[in-house]
């Protein structure tokens, strides 16, 4: 896909596999979710110039899971309302129990 150098990322955003094996392109969505998962502004930045904002749109409006921080980060990075993305729409599915 990307003939570019590979983007720069925290080891620690990947500290639960072998960083040195990662594909970037054939593990793309999981990269990307990871990233913003866990990664700071700079390692966003990297995941945004190395994919581009229509393959991380991509990604992150289809992930089954975000956590609520990192949805409304996408949302606002990629200027895309929370109903669109499908983790935030399982969430409503599945509501929690009511916090006493």
């Amino acid at each position: 896909m990307n003939s570019r150098e590979l983007p720069v990322f925290n080891r620690r955003i990947f500290w639960d596999v072998d960083f040195e094996k990662i594909d970037y392109d054939a593990k793309a969505a999981f990269v990307i979710e990871r990233v913003f998962e866990r990664g700071d502004v700079q390692d966003i930045r990297n995941c945004r110039r190395y994919y581009g904002d229509e393959k991380v749109a991509e990604a992150l409006v289809n992930a089954r899971f975000l956590s609520e921080i990192t949805m409304y980060l996408a949302s606002a990075i990629l200027d895309r309302p929370l109903k669109d993305f499908r983790c935030y729409t399982l969430r409503q599915s599945n509501p929690q129990l009511f916090p006493y």
